[in-house]
């Protein structure tokens, strides 16, 4: 399915924008999306940004009324961390809960999703972000879309990666969200069945009509998560957008790359007419904001995210975190 063209929003309201410096993974993206919120929150009750502070009370709302699973109580299990890639400070996400290794369909994924009690709009993002990965998983096993078994994409943590993600970005509501072109550099990624070259199989299948550079590093950068979520939340792709930077973030995942940047900035604020300057258009946004398409995509706990499927139906999907890349079982890059 092509991702679909969703209509302009006009009006007041916020930038987003991401620059995907070494890669994004799911994990990368629920910890920008967590941070900004964080501090938009604490910067409008006069409370001091770019800590920690709040944030068993902020995760404890996000979770609110959140089920997944077996899993009744999800208190404790997200939590924001500081991380230092050559002495630099960013910050990183990790989500706390029991390895499984189950093999879901996407429909044993969106019942989870149906009855975990994510507000509506959250719920139809994630669906549409694992619809995007079955379909890619789909192409590449030459199998119906509804015949993939995902692996680590459908743990538990991975369901609740994306869940809390779509939470987090509808609770943002930027009208418009803009990310950098997609850094992709040569190299190898393990998944169950051997080695498989860079980026993976999904990620290639979800890179259609994606701007991307070359990235002086090697190995996975983009995850199957990452990109399913960025097509779901409805990025645009680019340079950075005329904005007011009011909250901002640098972001870590699990993997760092030698001798090059890493890691990805995050920044919030309102949009700007062009030409205007910072004291004539605060707040008048005129970009697309997509806040949900009709593209969907997929997370993991290393650092990196690669959803592989089985010849025989199988998706494999591991999401790790990139100071970035991700990396090999597992889909989390960045």
């Amino acid at each position: 399915m092509r991702p679909q063209q969703h209509a302009r929003r006009s009006g007041p309201g916020d930038v987003l924008t991401v620059r995907a410096l070494s890669g994004l993974s799911g994990d990368m993206i629920l910890a920008g999306l967590s941070r900004l919120l964080l501090d938009k929150e604490a910067g409008e009750a006069g409370l001091r940004r770019g800590s920690c502070d709040g944030q068993d009370a902020f995760f404890d709302e996000a979770l609110a009324r959140f089920t997944i699973g077996d899993l009744p109580d999800l208190s404790g299990k997200v939590r924001l961390e500081r991380r230092f890639v050559r002495e630099v400070a960013g910050w990183g996400c990790r989500i706390e809960l029991p390895h499984e290794h189950a093999h879901r369909t996407c429909a044993d994924i969106a019942a989870l999703i149906n009855a975990s009690g994510l507000a509506p709009e959250a719920a139809r993002l994630a669906l549409a972000t694992f619809s995007l990965l079955a379909e890619a998983e789909g192409r590449v096993h030459g199998k119906d879309p509804a015949e993939v078994r995902f692996h680590e994409v459908g743990a538990l943590d991975s369901i609740l990666d994306i869940c809390l993600a779509c939470s987090l970005f509808t609770r943002l509501g930027p009208v418009r969200f803009v990310c950098s072109p997609l850094p992709l550099g040569d190299g190898q990624v393990r998944c169950a069945h051997g080695w498989i070259p860079t980026p993976a199989p999904a990620v290639l299948e979800l890179l259609e009509g994606v701007p991307v550079r070359a990235f002086g590093g090697e190995g996975e950068t983009v995850t199957p998560t990452a990109i399913a979520l960025l097509k779901a939340l409805g990025a645009d792709f680019g340079p950075w957008p005329s904005m007011l930077v009011r909250e901002r973030a640098l972001i870590y995942g699990t993997r760092v790359f030698e001798g090059v940047a890493n890691g990805a900035i995050w920044a919030c604020g309102p949009a700007l007419r062009e030409g205007r300057g910072p004291g004539e258009g605060h707040g008048e946004g005129h970009g697309e904001g997509h806040g949900g398409h009709g593209h969907h995509h997929h997370h993991h706990a290393d650092g990196h995210e690669h959803a592989h499927a089985h010849g025989h139906g199988h998706a494999h999907g591991h999401d790790h975190h990139h100071a970035h890349t991700p990396h090999t079982t597992g889909e989390e890059n960045a």
